[in-house]
């Protein structure tokens, strides 16, 4: 205690675990902090421990890094609100110069749903215990390894399904699948699992986004060759199930992550150039 009467950060940290575990019985209890509370957790566990409490060895603390450079309209001091109004005015800047955006019912929807994915991609592509340097410019690239790829990826699978879901899903046969485009895809979807375990084993989001990028680039490349229209019946149900099966992936993947993903594609020219 401290000599006013108030209680340590250490031993309101204490007490908050000892509630938890009355109330929650937890498996696991994860913090999830800057790295510089690492000290503090190594602490907070090693007194649960010298207080008799067998489970302190189920908590665990995941230490993220700092983001450097990041700076909004308002100034240096940047607050989540701040962040998030920056992010749907930019992406709405974006897209005013795009003719397909007035097709959009809700383009302040879109807008948020497509930045809010660039932000999270960013911040979870590398180690999250690396600090690294933030760039809007980066952040918002519709080409390359960013959420605004994955999030027009997943609108232009949705297309494809609905320009040709009717005709094709009822009428396929799978041995058709049998260019490199197509090995490469299906082996690549069988890695989901694997990947959401390892995600799961070490708490790094990062082997699920370099999964999901990794899904995209071959949809981008399978795009311009597998062809559904003009295709025979079974090839093309073949094709539309290759790339529903890449659309469910992507879209669970990014759920994962945080993303809502996006049904409609306001704009993204050259999409199937996105390699």
């Amino acid at each position: 205690m401290r000599s006013d009467g108030t209680s340590l950060y250490a031993t309101r940290d204490l007490a908050a675990a000892i509630d938890r575990m009355d109330k929650y019985n937890f498996d696991t209890m994860i913090y999830v902090t800057d790295k510089g509370q690492k000290k503090h957790f190594q602490q907070v566990f090693q007194m649960l421990k010298i207080m008799g409490y067998d489970w302190a060895e189920r908590c665990q603390h995941v230490p993220f890094g700092v983001v450097q450079g990041m700076k909004t309209r308002r100034g240096d001091v940047t607050f989540l609100e701040d962040v998030l109004n920056e992010i749907q005015l930019r992406m709405l800047q974006n897209m005013a110069s795009i003719k397909t955006t007035k097709e959009l019912k809700n383009p302040q929807e879109t807008a948020e749903r497509v930045g809010l994915a660039a932000l999270i991609i960013q911040d979870f592509k590398g180690l999250l215990l690396s600090d690294y340097k933030f760039s809007w410019d980066r952040v918002f690239q519709s080409r390359g390894d960013t959420g605004v790829f994955l999030q027009y990826t997943h609108a232009r699978l949705h297309s494809l399904e609905e320009t040709f879901g009717c005709g094709y899903l009822n009428d396929f046969n799978t041995a058709c699948l049998q260019e490199p485009q197509s090995v490469s895809i299906l082996q690549h979807l069988l890695r989901f699992d694997e990947v959401l375990y390892k995600s799961s084993q070490d708490f790094q989001p990062r082997h699920i986004v370099s999964y999901l990028l990794t899904l995209s680039h071959l949809a981008a490349v399978a795009h311009k060759t597998l062809q559904i229209k003009d295709s025979p019946p079974e090839v093309a149900g073949a094709r539309l199930h290759l790339f529903k099966a890449v659309r469910s992936v992507l879209a669970n993947g990014m759920k994962l992550l945080g993303i809502t993903p996006m049904e409609f594609r306001s704009c993204c020219p050259g999409w199937s150039a996105m390699v």
